[in-house]
């Protein structure tokens, strides 16, 4: 059950709002939150992930998260009574070709932003996007892994999002900064091209069109339980509504199966022949293999429970990247 919240949220912020979670997000919060005003952080350089017509509706502010002087300035422009950060350099297999690039925006980026809010006078809610990547190469005996489970990140990507989950509870301890950290498991997000589940189904459309001979693949062992996106950022508003700062919260689906086993259920629903063919590029150096999370935390703090079941998930995301290979043709 739906629990109240004595919080009012009346104007927000959100970190990489074009980015493929960050349009969700601002899209979620229009529809469902019209009294709630939004603004956005987006750099001239990024690619933007989301529908152009959402940046007409959202308050966007020019900011790099790497300048902080841009930073502060967007944060006393915004005066935000909520904050999601979702900017970040988020692909993990490119983050062992560029550890460099990715550590250095992910954790001076999300330094800048803590302090630029700590000196900014404001006291929004802050909720801090991590991911189950930081729990790394965990046993059998972790599963389901709770949000006490050791940090053990593997690959650069996981060891900067590790960085900025710890950041966010120093903040809280040193200067009770309202930081709420959120650990999402794999989820589906059509817009996000980096997801194995969304290179699969780029893939079968493609092959469909006439665009591609085979279907290329990664390590496909890895077990793994999905959550829709749509699900994923009503949990995130959830969590500055009803979760406790400094605490940390594991978010994920009910549904569990290998990469493997994903990719014959998105096979299945085409009536294409696709042949399939693992590609030593995509193979990560080192893999998380078990990612199965205890949600209780969470959902006693909000009530929150997913929607979208995981068929309804997939066929959602097939038809996105149907539409886009329709449009684009084989440049999408």
């Amino acid at each position: 059950m739906k629990k109240r919240s004595s919080r009012r949220i009346r104007r927000v912020l959100i970190t990489g709002a074009t980015g493929s979670g960050g349009s969700y997000l601002a899209e979620h919060i229009l529809e469902n939150h019209p009294q709630v005003e939004v603004h956005g952080l987006s750099r001239w350089h990024s690619a933007a992930h989301g529908p152009r017509a959402l940046s007409a509706k959202i308050e966007m502010h020019e900011c790099d998260l790497m300048d902080f002087s841009s930073t502060l300035a967007a944060i006393k422009e915004s005066k935000p009574d909520a904050v999601f950060h979702l900017a970040a350099h988020a692909n993990v297999r490119v983050s062992f070709i560029e550890p460099t690039a990715v550590m250095s925006n992910n954790v001076v980026g999300t330094t800048n932003l803590l302090e630029a809010l700590r000196l900014s006078d404001l006291d929004p809610w802050i909720q801090l996007c991590s991911t189950s990547e930081v729990y790394g190469q965990v046993t059998k005996k972790d599963i389901p892994i709770n949000e006490n489970c050791a940090l053990r990140p593997v690959s650069p990507y996981a060891v900067s999002k590790t960085a900025q989950d710890l950041l966010g509870f120093s903040y809280f301890k040193s200067w009770g900064m309202k930081i709420i950290r959120t650990r999402m498991f794999t989820y589906f997000n059509p817009r996000r091209t980096d997801l194995f589940a969304t290179s699969f189904a780029r893939q079968v459309a493609l092959i469909e069109g006439g665009f591609q001979k085979e279907l290329r693949h990664g390590n496909l062992a890895s077990v793994r339980t999905f959550i829709d996106v749509r699900d994923a950022v009503r949990a995130y508003w959830d969590a500055i509504l009803y979760c406790e700062p400094g605490e940390a919260y594991n978010i994920g689906g009910t549904t569990t199966m290998t990469v493997g086993d994903c990719l014959k259920r998105l096979k299945a629903l085409s009536a294409a022949d696709i042949p399939t063919r693992i590609d030593p590029a995509l193979v990560r150096p080192s893999d998380v293999t078990l990612q199965i999370p205890d949600t209780a935390k969470f959902r006693r703090a909000t009530g929150w429970k997913p929607i979208y079941d995981f068929d309804e998930s997939l066929k959602h995301l097939l038809k996105h990247w149907r539409r886009e290979v329709s449009r684009r043709g084989g440049e999408a």
